[in-house]
């Protein structure tokens, strides 16, 4: 089956640029012209992945992945001619899963779309065996991908999962800033520390009490970030 890509742009050249590279590499695509019409195919059609500009009449990129994140754990790639930090970071802080800055080469955008969505897929082939790891209230299960905290189920998206997964599994390591973007983005990846900034905040305010004081999702300044299970 193909994967599905929902392309959220105003500007028609580009949308249709976009879709006519991806369909010729076998993805099946959808397009909307901003985030309300976004929003209505998401609510209708099944769709693997976003990607979506950031500055956008009607409803804005930010504001569309904040309300997308209600509801969906769809990966969303944002795409910005805005190149200050503090406008990715609040993309990636209201639940993007990667960036590019126009202009940007088609063979980065397939690079990164590609990236996401092995990012998706469940890891574990059949008759692995059984992956769980705990620290006191909070239990992963990798074979599952759920998360639950004192029996509750957390809502955590594909590489919000990815990440806590690998920080779990290699608890009381300091994982290296380069080391853990390789480990849950790809390869690709090493200097985006604003990433790692982004979803340790996200990851913090659904698996701490306070988290502003946390006790498992430690930071190791100028180096890396590790998790402790008590």
């Amino acid at each position: 089956m193909r994967n599905t890509v929902l392309i959220v742009d105003d500007e028609p050249p580009l949308r249709d640029f976009i879709r006519k590279n991806l369909e010729a590499r076998g993805f099946a695509t959808q397009l909307a012209a901003n985030g309300l019409e976004a929003l209505a195919i998401l609510n209708t059609r099944a769709v693997d992945l976003v990607i979506m500009d950031l500055m956008m009449p009607t409803m804005d990129g930010i504001e569309t992945t904040r309300r997308i994140r209600q509801t969906f754990l769809t990966p969303i790639i944002i795409l910005t001619a805005l190149g200050e930090e503090k406008d990715k970071v609040a993309a990636l802080d209201m639940g993007a899963d990667d960036y590019l800055t126009k202009p940007f080469g088609i063979a980065e955008l397939l690079a990164r779309v590609r990236a996401i969505l092995r990012r998706a897929q469940p890891q574990s082939a059949p008759g692995t065996a059984a992956e769980h790891f705990r620290a006191d209230e909070i239990h992963l299960d990798a074979n599952a991908r759920k998360v639950t905290r004192r029996g509750e189920p957390i809502k955590l998206t594909p590489t919000e999962f990815d990440m806590l997964h690998y920080l779990m599994r290699n608890a009381g390591k300091v994982i290296t800033h380069r080391h853990l973007l390789q480990a849950v983005w790809g390869s690709e990846y090493g200097n985006e520390a604003e990433y790692l900034r982004a979803y340790v905040r996200r990851l913090r305010q659904k698996i701490e009490d306070d988290p502003l004081n946390p006790r498992h999702l430690l930071t190791e300044y100028g180096i890396g970030y590790r998790f402790e299970r008590e």
